[in-house]
């Protein structure tokens, strides 16, 4: 399905601040919202200087220079935001609501829910459809990489032209507005911007739900209009910014080489029949491994120091004292495992159906931004860090799967008794442990308050899986030690 083009996204936009004057305003009350609407203290007047992670510089895209408030132009648009406002429909409000919490947050909690639609593997036989993406957890890393890059980047820019051309809002010229006031230049509109530039990444990840997402772009940016935030000028340039910075990460992730993590001509089997005891798929019928060349794939931060030293070493050899003890271990806790191992178990699962291990921790972030009073730029900027180093922990941790090719614990002992599915690829190392390492150790430090029960949740997180019996003590320790490396290349990348 073609992604719609964004002038007529941008021109729907303009056309829907004049239509909804001709509803009637209902009197019913609007409930209390789930989430009070977004204010900060700080709202980060040089965020327009911060570092980029796609675009070379925020000047390289145009906006144009906006209406002076005293000309007629202005003045047009000031006459339909109070007619806008004055005639707001209930539906209006309950969407200003629901969006005034924060953009960048909701547009996340929408990729998690399309990730968990998506997260189902194909049906026996079935040809793999790009509309409908198997949504695993290397794909849900990437699809909230791809997502919060393109959002900070965007809001970088939006943020050096709100303070080059620093445009009051219109409650300064009599636009009542039902939001709270701050003082942040209103153009172009930093929810535009978030609207356009997310509508255009998750439509290409997930061609299947454009209109969808069409929709709810639309209703988001419009919201500004209803509030009376925003004139409709600040979306119309907001809109435009974000498509452009759109197509830039659109460009990075057609390069990214992700499109042959899939290994379609199969040279996985080579590999794997020069391994003594290599893993096998454990479904039945067997099917070939997910991504067996994730770790091809372009990472985020250095690719030497990412997938280089310290490196997990190898496992220990199958047969061994040190391998015998830890799987002795592993089916002694599937012989007596105690409800609340049970619980930890089914807690971090993240299988089918789910928005996947680093999804959970999106919503850990969200629950930890949440408490604060963060810019839609400041919370941009944590979760690009969160989630760079999440998809950097799939490439290194699909990387020593797939050099290692380490047997599941079911595989060797098959009295081993398991609660949760054996995912269909090596063991060796956790992919819980790596993502959650990595997750723990970035949220930690913007949120130091929260930095040791983080830790204690990515350790339960690491051990779930033992607990479930699909893991092993050294997949876990493995795991973990390259999940750390990847969060601090993170933390100090924002440093």
């Amino acid at each position: 399905m073609r992604v719609k083009p964004i002038q007529t996204f941008i021109h729907i936009f303009a056309i829907l601040t004049l239509f909804p004057l001709s509803s009637c305003k209902e009197s019913n009350p609007v409930s209390k919202p789930e989430f009070p609407a977004l204010t900060f203290e700080n709202p980060d007047a040089n965020g327009g200087a911060w570092k980029t992670i796609i675009i070379d510089s925020p000047q390289e895209y145009l906006v144009e220079i906006p209406f002076n408030v005293d000309s007629d132009e202005y003045q047009r648009e000031l006459i339909q935001s109070k007619s806008a406002v004055s005639h707001r429909t209930y539906a209006q409000e309950v969407a200003i609501n629901h969006w005034a919490s924060g953009g960048v947050l909701r547009w996340n909690q929408i990729a998690r829910e399309l990730v968990a639609k998506y997260n189902h593997p194909p049906k026996e036989g079935e040809k793999p459809d790009p509309s409908k993406p198997m949504a695993s957890p290397p794909f849900a890393a990437r699809t909230y990489a791809l997502l919060s890059v393109a959002q900070y980047d965007a809001l970088v820019a939006t943020w050096m032209y709100k303070y080059k051309y620093r445009r009051l809002s219109p409650s300064h010229s009599g636009v009542k507005c039902s939001l709270p006031e701050t003082e942040l230049p209103s153009y172009p509109s930093e929810d535009a911007v978030v609207a356009a530039v997310s509508y255009k990444i998750l439509s290409k990840l997930f061609p299947a739900e454009n209109d969808y997402l069409y929709n709810k772009a639309l209703e988001h940016g419009n919201t500004r209009l209803w509030s009376g935030a925003n004139v409709r000028s600040d979306i119309i340039a907001g809109g435009r910014l974000g498509e452009q910075i759109a197509e830039k990460v659109i460009a990075y992730a057609r390069n990214d080489n992700f499109d042959n993590a899939r290994d379609e001509k199969q040279n996985w089997k080579e590999k794997a029949k020069r391994i003594k005891n290599a893993w096998v798929s454990q479904d039945d019928p067997k099917s070939p491994p997910l991504l067996p060349l994730m770790g091809m794939v372009q990472t985020w931060f250095d690719k030497n120091e990412v997938l280089g030293n310290p490196q997990p070493t190898p496992p220990p050899t199958i047969g061994g004292d040190t391998f015998q003890k830890d799987i002795d271990s592993v089916k002694a806790i599937g012989n007596t495992q105690t409800p609340e191992q049970k619980r930890i178990a089914e807690f971090w699962a993240d299988g089918v159906g789910t928005f996947t291990p680093p999804g959970h921790w999106n919503k850990i972030a969200e629950e930890l931004i949440r408490n604060q009073h963060f810019t839609e730029l400041r919370t941009a900027k944590v979760l690009q860090q969160l989630n760079r180093a999440e998809e950097d922990a799939a490439i290194a941790c699909w990387a020593t799967k797939y050099k290692y090719f380490f047997p599941r614990p079911t595989q060797v002992d098959k009295n081993i008794k398991h609660s949760l599915n054996v995912p269909n690829f090596p063991s060796y190392t956790s992919g819980h442990s790596t993502f959650s390492a990595a997750a723990a150790l970035v949220l930690g430090h913007y949120f130091p308050k929260d930095s040791t029960r983080l830790k204690k949740m990515a350790n339960e997180a690491g051990m779930s899986r033992i607990y479930g019996g699909i893991h092993y003590f050294c997949d876990n320790e493995g795991g973990k030690m390259c999940g750390e490396k990847i969060g601090k290349l993170a933390v100090d990348w924002g440093k």
